[in-house]
């Protein structure tokens, strides 16, 4: 058993931030990402979450050719005590991304930055969906979740490889479901 980032206890732990470290893999989820970020209309600026979302919000503002701006996790105490960085004008449109979504604390804490330096927030992407209840929280704050993949899909994935039992398969499941 795991203890995830917000306290929650899960059979599984989902460890992409080694990903940059295998350029191909890095690459090749970059340009997945990008081509979410493709179909979703009206985007001024890319916003990054701290520290999961920063590496794919930096490359995919790079590959869009759009602003990048990021959230601190703690208001920083000098200087100008910013919680968010870069250029944010009010009205602004970001879209905010993280690597994976669980219940969307992190995205939300973010999207509380944003919309306090007046920027808009309408869409968040991340790479995968625990499927255990963001993209409802975010709904419930007027966000629509974008995801690359399910968690319910590479379950499924890797269960037709033979890569895992269908009890881990079931309990995968069960995860994603009990909250749907």
């Amino acid at each position: 058993m795991f203890t995830l980032s917000g306290g929650r206890i899960s059979p599984y732990y989902l460890d992409l931030r080694v990903i940059p470290s295998f350029p191909d893999a890095f690459r090749t989820c970059s340009e997945l990402l990008a081509k979410s970020a493709k179909s979703i209309e009206g985007i001024d600026k890319i916003g990054g979450i701290p520290t999961g979302g920063l590496p794919w919000a930096s490359v995919l503002a790079y590959t869009l050719s759009k602003p990048l701006v990021y959230t601190r996790k703690d208001i920083k105490l000098h200087g100008r005590e910013k919680t968010v960085e870069g250029i944010l004008t009010p009205g602004e449109r970001v879209l905010l991304i993280d690597d994976v979504i669980t219940t969307g604390k992190n995205i939300l804490t973010a999207l509380q930055s944003i919309r306090g330096e007046g920027g808009v927030v309408e869409n968040a992407l991340v790479l995968l969906d625990r499927q255990e209840g963001g993209e409802q929280h975010l709904m419930k704050e007027g966000v629509k979740l974008h995801s690359v993949t399910k968690i319910s899909t590479v379950a499924q994935r890797l269960f037709d490889m033979d890569a895992i039992t269908k009890e881990q398969l079931d309990q995968l499941s069960g995860q994603s479901e009990k909250t749907e």
